[in-house]
């Protein structure tokens, strides 16, 4: 009886043994396939960044005319592609399942490097090669499309990686994704090529814009109720000093007589309005996009922020945000930048943000070009059709700022904005324009 007794219990101990490993093992097992689920995500959305830059940088090759330039830019498109090819190879599909895609960008690799080594040399591209790159971006652009309603797929939960590696031992990929239409945009690509937001303002220590002398708290109330007017003002909250931001500022959160709460920043410098912010829901736009722009602009000229030019904006659940840049005479100064937010249903002011225009405008000693703009505008490609041209500061990486033409374009139904420096003529820079219903944006 005693070893009966024994022997069940040991039976006893060993099946709770093997429960608890199992259940560690599933635990692990579980957690193994979490962390690799998030890998395959990371390189998917490295694919998805990498592809988006190559079309960028094809299109701005083909906006560019100096070999310079053009050098740089097919330089990217060589690195980029490279770059997209080594995640596209982390993720678990079989390689043949994406064959024609790793041979395109393999392709557009080569070529590009090719072609940059040209440039180098100091060799301008042929038509026949300019041609080409045209093909490149139509193939970059429909890739990226796809790319984009993949990423959509994985983010909605109607793609994920574990069914995609079942399908390797013979499902159908089309049952589960769309990277079958991914391999079908390069049916007819076989030995196509080769055969061998100015909207980011420049920060300051020396805060040129930051006028006027030390205020204290009690005087930066002051001004903050001045600014919404005082006879509108029911009570003010005083939420402290921040220090350590960009621009230091006092915050206040401001209830008005119709009980709105408008949150507040002035600066300790100047006693100047850096941020501005009340929220509400807007059911109805009755008023257009130009509207509001034109009610932005006279805001700001009430509020003594005169000569602003709107540059880009972007709709969003019934606001829009608007890019105002400052114009010293005929120049248009991108760096000395203000950002106002305005309700689409009456034209209310709901936001603003000066700290582009606190840290970087003063009246600038403006150069007389040393180029003229005909001599400008050959450094584009002749192929490009100019829809508006004129001067702009714009700022550079190295927080300074270069004096420009400004060319606005179509080249092959891309638009652009390229600049070619007044002084010199070199190519200072190329944007991407993308004009959707809710704005205009840059690359």
């Amino acid at each position: 009886m005693k070893k009966n007794i024994i022997w069940i219990t040991i039976i006893v101990i060993l099946s709770i043994l093997i429960i608890f490993l199992g259940y560690n093992y599933n635990k692990e097992k579980e957690k193994y396939a979490i962390t690799k689920e998030n890998d395959y995500n990371r390189a998917f959305y490295e694919v998805v960044d990498y592809v988006q830059n190559v079309k960028t940088y094809l299109a701005k090759t083909m906006v560019s005319k100096t070999a310079e330039h053009g050098a740089e830019m097919l330089t990217h498109v060589w690195r980029e592609s490279n770059l997209a090819q080594s995640y596209l190879g982390m993720l678990p599909i079989e390689s043949q399942e994406l064959e024609n895609t790793e041979k395109f960008l393999n392709q557009v690799s080569e070529y590009s490097y090719s072609l940059s080594r040209k440039n180098i040399e100091g060799e301008s591209l042929i038509d026949e090669e300019i041609g080409k790159i045209k093909e490149l971006y139509n193939y970059s652009n429909d890739l990226s499309n796809t790319l984009n309603e993949m990423s959509d797929e994985l983010n909605n939960g109607i793609m994920n990686w574990e069914d995609l590696m079942k399908n390797n031992e013979g499902a159908e990929i089309a049952e589960v994704s769309t990277f079958d239409v991914v391999e079908e945009n390069f049916h007819e690509y076989t030995g196509l090529i080769y055969d061998g937001a100015f909207s980011e303002h420049i920060t300051s220590s020396e805060k040129k814009g930051l006028t006027g002398e030390e205020i204290d708290e009690e005087t930066a109330k002051q001004k903050a109720e001045e600014f919404i007017g005082k006879n509108n003002v029911k009570n003010t909250q005083n939420n402290g000093f921040v220090e350590n931001g960009d621009i230091p500022v006092y915050r206040f959160e401001i209830t008005t007589n119709d009980n709105k709460i408008i949150g507040l920043s002035i600066s300790k410098k100047g006693g100047h309005v850096v941020f501005l912010n009340y929220n509400r829901d807007v059911s109805e736009e009755k008023i257009s996009a130009e509207e509001a722009i034109e009610i932005g602009k006279n805001f700001l000229n009430e509020k003594g922020f005169s000569n602003m030019q709107q540059t880009y904006y972007l709709k969003n659940n019934g606001f829009i945000t608007v890019n105002y840049a400052y114009k010293q005479g005929d120049v248009l100064i991108y760096s000395d930048l203000i950002k106002v937010k305005i309700a689409l249903d009456n034209g209310e002011i709901m936001g603003l943000e000066t700290t582009g225009y606190l840290n970087c405008h003063y009246e600038r000693q403006i150069p007389t070009p040393k180029i003229s703009i005909d001599d400008a505008r050959k450094n584009l490609s002749d192929k490009i059709e100019i829809k508006s041209e004129g001067l702009a500061m714009i700022p550079t990486e190295w927080k300074t700022e270069t004096f420009c033409y400004e060319f606005k374009g179509k080249v092959e139904d891309i638009d652009f904005i390229a600049y070619i420096n007044a002084e010199t003529g070199e190519e200072e820079d190329i944007l991407l324009i993308t004009n959707t219903p809710n704005g205009t944006l840059t690359e």
